[in-house]
């Protein structure tokens, strides 16, 4: 289902979920940098909605979280559950280097950027994929696409990872 308007980075999401076959719909809205900005949004929809965080360590490793919307993720104790050092937001720059969006648009969709190829960590958070559908940006924030959690899973596959799912809830 491609909507008016598209970005080429959109079309070109859609154009591939459509090629695997994977049903996806999707809202337009106001630009979201944040998900309290659009929790007014995705109280009528049903599913799962998305934060995805973009991180990186001092020598360079990357990892992308997606995480449920509520989910606390353990930002200064993660780093001893994955092979990496303390993980900090990475900056614009770099996320528009491995992932092709900018900031308040990060998306485990953009994995299917060439750069992301980059990405030492690709996790999934339990609580997310528990949910049907899942719903993330679109490779912009003025819209949010969704899909089912089985769907994510051959979309991440289909671009060559390998997702980590991960229970933050159960993390000490």
């Amino acid at each position: 289902m491609v909507c008016a308007g598209n970005s080429p980075l959109r079309a070109a999401l859609f154009d591939r979920l459509d090629a695997l076959g994977i049903v996806h719909k999707t809202y337009e809205h106001e630009p979201v940098f944040t998900v309290e900005q659009g929790a007014h949004l995705k109280a009528g929809w049903p599913g799962g909605h998305s934060k995805n965080l973009f991180l990186k360590d001092k020598k360079g490793r990357l990892v992308l979280i997606s995480a449920k919307d509520e989910t606390e993720v353990p930002l200064k104790r993660l780093h001893h559950y994955l092979d990496v050092g303390r993980l900090s937001f990475a900056g614009a720059p770099l996320m528009e280097e491995v992932l092709g969006v900018s900031p308040g648009a990060v998306t485990i969709f953009a994995l299917m950027h060439e750069g992301a190829r980059a990405l030492d960590h690709v996790i999934l958070d339990a609580a997310l994929m528990a949910c049907d559908p899942v719903h993330f940006h679109p490779m912009e924030n003025t819209a949010t696409t969704a899909i089912a959690p089985r769907d994510l899973l051959r979309f991440i596959a289909d671009c060559g990872f390998e997702p980590q799912i991960m229970d933050f809830a159960a993390l000490p």
